[in-house]
């Protein structure tokens, strides 16, 4: 029974974007939400993405500030919902995913936060995959550069290639292709990796995070489904030990020995671990986040660690 509590290894965190959907496009019940999160003593980080009514944005910015929450930014959504491609081979195209990037670094600013996180764009056919890598490589050093002059971290989250979001990043050990290339020019770039992409990528805990060891700033945990027939089949992020799902207890619990295992988790950095869930129709946003917290409570408490008795 470990008996040392995981805050003392980890910022506990929360992708609030995800949490409460309905937020994801930048509007909705932002602030309410953002309170429900920031008066739960669970958490001590928050992940948000674009909000876009400036007034709301500066509500929200002083909310943040005012409950003490580490703060991280989340370009995820922009792309995605613009299908921008930060790979693109179309300058235009390119060009374009990284001005939305650049946008939500100015948002992330006003916010307070001190990490932005994106993802590569979709997987080209393999005749044009060195060029869209090399094409990535030099966004990504752009943004990283833009991060590095406000103090920022940047991110690059990595993704499966085949079933849901179809990106080139992609296979972990691509990604530290990747950021091996962009640390030559921004030497805090790092890698974001998630527990409910492991499945989806092919790989297994131990493989992406040794992997990723060196190269690791962020991760996240949460849950998905491989049955195609499964109504949330995909990169849908269900609750901890969904019928249909891959992730459970257990999972998390060898999730998190492995991040012990490679120093990712020690008493002297407290790096972030954020639960990235969200609500099927009839799920509450509340109940799936205490759910969260007991699943992750119950994986931390029954690891097998001896030096963490």
């Amino acid at each position: 029974m470990n008996t040392r509590p995981l805050p003392s290894y980890a910022d506990i965190g929360i992708v609030h974007f995800m949490a409460f959907p309905q937020c994801m496009q930048g509007d909705g019940p932002i602030l309410e939400t953002l309170t429900t999160i920031a008066e739960d003593p669970f958490f001590t980080s928050i992940e948000v993405t674009r909000i876009n009514d400036p007034a709301l944005r500066r509500s929200a910015a002083t909310l943040l500030r005012n409950a003490g929450l580490g703060i991280g930014f989340g370009c995820q959504p922009m792309l995605l919902g613009g299908r921008h491609d930060l790979n693109s081979l179309d300058d235009t195209k390119r060009r374009a995913a990284i001005d939305t990037c650049l946008t939500g670094l100015e948002q992330a600013i006003e916010l307070g936060a001190t990490k932005l996180a994106v993802l590569s764009g979709p997987n080209p056919a393999e005749a044009d995959r060195n060029a869209a890598i090399d094409a990535l490589v030099d966004s990504l050093t752009e943004l990283g550069q833009a991060c590095a002059d406000t103090g920022l971290r940047l991110c690059l989250e990595t993704f499966d290639r085949d079933i849901d979001k179809k990106c080139l990043i992609g296979p972990n050990h691509l990604g530290v292709e990747v950021s091996n290339q962009v640390r030559t020019r921004i030497p805090d770039f790092g890698l974001l990796i998630d527990l409910s992409h492991l499945p989806l990528q092919g790989e297994s805990t131990q493989e992406a995070l040794h992997a990723t060891r060196e190269h690791l700033s962020h991760v996240h945990i949460g849950n998905c489904v491989l049955d195609p027939k499964d109504a949330l089949y995909g990169d849908q992020h269900p609750r901890f030990g969904y019928s249909g799902g891959e992730n459970g207890v257990d999972e998390l619990r060898t999730f998190l020995q492995a991040l012990l295992d490679i120093g990712y988790l020690t008493p002297d950095a407290r790096a972030t671990v954020a639960f990235e869930v969200k609500p099927t129709p009839d799920e509450s946003s509340t109940t799936l986040i205490a759910q969260s917290q007991r699943t992750l409570t119950h994986a931390w408490t029954t690891m097998d660690a001896p030096h963490l008795r």
